[in-house]
């Protein structure tokens, strides 16, 4: 239950959710991660009463720091950059997405300890890449990837407010894209011995999401028109709603594969004769007709029973519009290793898993997140330093040592 990533041992200066949450999915997969925080902590660490209040837990903590050991250094001092230099010795990666100015400031940039640590794959996470007039811009994911990058514009209908994105979205999104360029840069150094920076940003993985759209700008001059309900060409590609109140996504894409068994299934095979609906052009120009028609037949019966007839067609393709409640019931949901138990003392604390699987190197959590400095002296004491020096430190702040009540 080691999983891949077991031997490989990660450092990780990071804030909030980016950095922590790359370095979170390379724990999840078998890294030996050491989290260094501020004598202050991750600011995100916050979350728990920003939207909890007075909640004994922090989901959002959770989500991205399981499995790590955590240390809380000053690196404002000398004595606590030595500690990190000192911790990349050993390390394969080192993940970071502190700006790059405070980097250089800190002396711990890529480009000022590339030549100290010649196998160390440094990995960046930045809002806006490293280089240009916006590389020090301060920014969250709904400010890079949300709404710089064009989601938020794209998915804006006219005369409306734009979108609010759900938290951590693009965080989360780009923390897969850098654990994959760790895993490549790894394996590039299986073969070269040398390490290499490997950098991501926030509007990179938002301007990724969308390519579809902006790919066509590109080559094309415009982008795709939004799509709404009422004027959906295609209305095998639409969402409906049952009886019952819940909704569900067609999703016929394929025009000619996917009309006639959503025709059947509604009762209604004449349909795929009748020269309104017949070809694709046709369906496109009595949309809203046929759009209205199937809204009526769908508001006769609960979702359960079209999923029944549904189910005798097995070219018709759809889904449930779920709710997060709706998900966590959803057997499918669950049968697909998307949650897991992370321990906790003699019991475990169900939690949502990174989205990939290894059969042969299957992996699974080791622990919840580090309380603030919960392993700065055993980790201290790993790397030489006595109890007496650990205990000097602790007392003239440039560690905060957690295991101490």
């Amino acid at each position: 239950m080691a999983g891949p990533m077991d031997g490989v041992k990660v450092v990780e200066l990071g804030i909030w959710v980016a950095g922590p949450a790359a370095a979170g999915i390379l724990a999840e997969w078998g890294a030996d991660v050491t989290k260094i925080e501020p004598t202050k902590g991750d600011p995100s660490r916050i979350f728990q009463f920003m939207l909890g209040g007075d909640m004994p837990t922090n989901p959002v903590f959770e989500m991205d720091n399981r499995s790590k050991r955590g240390m809380a250094i000053d690196l404002s001092q000398e004595k606590g950059r030595e500690i990190l230099f000192d911790l990349l010795e050993d390390a394969d990666v080192f993940i970071t997405n502190l700006r790059p100015g405070g980097l250089k400031r800190l002396g711990i940039n890529f480009e000022s300890i590339e030549e100290r640590f010649p196998k160390l794959i440094y990995c960046h996470i930045t809002a806006y890449g490293r280089e240009g007039e916006s590389a020090d811009l301060p920014s969250f994911d709904v400010g890079a990837f949300w709404a710089r990058s064009g989601i938020a514009s794209l998915l804006t209908t006219e005369d409306s407010d734009p979108p609010f994105q759900r938290g951590g979205m693009g965080d989360h999104s780009v923390a897969m894209s850098a654990a994959a360029a760790i895993s490549a840069a790894l394996f590039e150094r299986e073969k070269s011995s040398k390490g290499q920076l490997v950098e991501t940003s926030l509007i990179r993985q938002g301007a990724y999401t969308i390519s579809f759209d902006l790919n066509a700008l590109l080559m094309w001059g415009r982008t795709i028109a939004l799509g709404s309900r009422e004027g959906m060409g295609n209305p095998a590609m639409n969402n409906y709603k049952a009886s019952c109140g819940k909704r569900f996504w067609l999703v016929g894409i394929e025009p000619f594969r996917h009309w006639p068994p959503l025709a059947r299934a509604v009762g209604h095979p004449e349909w795929i004769e009748d020269e309104r609906f017949s070809d694709p052009a046709a369906r496109a120009k009595n949309a809203k007709e046929l759009i209205g028609k199937l809204d009526e037949i769908f508001a006769t019966r609960t979702l359960e029973e079209w999923s029944d007839v549904f189910s005798s067609e097995p070219d018709l393709f759809w889904a449930p519009v779920n709710t997060p409640d709706d998900l966590l019931a959803d057997q499918t949901f669950s049968g697909s290793g998307a949650l897991l138990d992370v321990p906790d003392g003699s019991t475990g604390t169900l939690m949502i898993s990174t989205p990939v699987d290894f059969h042969g190197s299957p992996a699974a959590p080791r622990s919840l997140a580090p309380k603030l400095g919960e392993h700065t002296a055993e980790i201290l004491r790993e790397i030489g330093l006595s109890d007496e020096e650990i205990e000097s430190m602790h007392t003239s702040g440039v560690v905060i040592d957690g295991s101490k009540p």
